[in-house]
């Protein structure tokens, strides 16, 4: 099973795409605490949305896993 998954999140599509999301966790976060709700839905939602397609358009540029062929 661990020969299946060796490469299972370890592309620099995602790690940036996770790097991001975590940051707007982290200004959300502050956000809800400073009470700021314009900070949270730009800084951290908007953000969080900014991370998604960052790493789909890495993704897709052939920086995230690639294709397995059908044969096993």
């Amino acid at each position: 099973m661990t020969a299946e998954h060796e490469d299972h999140g370890n592309t620099p599509a995602a790690w940036t795409a996770v790097t991001i999301i975590m940051i707007a966790f982290v200004i959300g976060a502050i956000a809800v605490l400073t009470d700021n709700w314009t900070l949270f839905w730009i800084g951290a939602v908007g953000l969080a949305v900014v991370g998604a397609v960052v790493g789909k358009v890495m993704s897709m540029a052939g920086l995230g896993k690639q294709a397995e062929s059908a044969e096993h």
